[in-house]
């Protein structure tokens, strides 16, 4: 097949964007990132479209999921990149303390990780994520949640940290 003309490109568009769109929004959990990748998918049919006409679906599918397993790649490569950076800042600035800085900081680091043990497995994850630098969005992906559900765990888990916090201090 041929370029497509122009009303059967708008006709194939209309009749398809709608799925394709879902599709991606479940793959990549970014509706923003999933209406870029769409527009992707569809340059790709104009610019270089399947030879049948009859398997158009078949082949936007066949693409987009191709499309949006690129992107979650690009996206873990940049992440893990991200944290990398941010581990060898860490220790750059590490280098600069003194010894009994490095030792105190070691000290509140494991009383924070005894606080961390006794909440339950999810509080702890929400936490650790949320300060480690995740945004909600990359935390509710994670942690296989609904979005609007992480700024609700994570204040419970502060508030329940917080706690077990209390009643350690009220103990020694």
């Amino acid at each position: 097949m041929e370029h497509p003309d122009s009303d059967y490109f708008r006709h194939i568009f209309y009749k398809h964007y709608p799925s394709v769109r879902r599709k991606l929004i479940a793959l990549v959990r970014d509706e923003a990132a999933a209406e870029d990748l769409a527009q992707e998918v569809f340059l790709r049919l104009y610019r270089n479209p399947p030879d049948d006409p009859q398997v158009i679906g078949a082949w936007l599918h066949r693409v987009l999921t191709r499309i949006a397993y690129d992107h979650m790649s690009k996206r873990a490569r940049e992440r893990a990149l991200q944290e990398k950076q941010e581990l060898h800042l860490r220790v750059m600035e590490q280098e600069g303390k003194s010894n009994e800085e490095t030792v105190l900081e070691q000290f509140e680091h494991e009383e924070l990780r005894g606080w961390l043990d006794q909440l339950s497995e999810r509080d702890r994850q929400v936490l650790l994520l949320r300060f480690s630098g995740y945004s909600y969005a990359e935390i509710a992906e994670k942690l296989q949640i609904r979005a609007p559900l992480v700024g609700t765990l994570i204040h419970r888990a502060t508030a329940r940290l917080k706690r077990h916090a209390e009643l350690q201090t009220q103990i020694e």
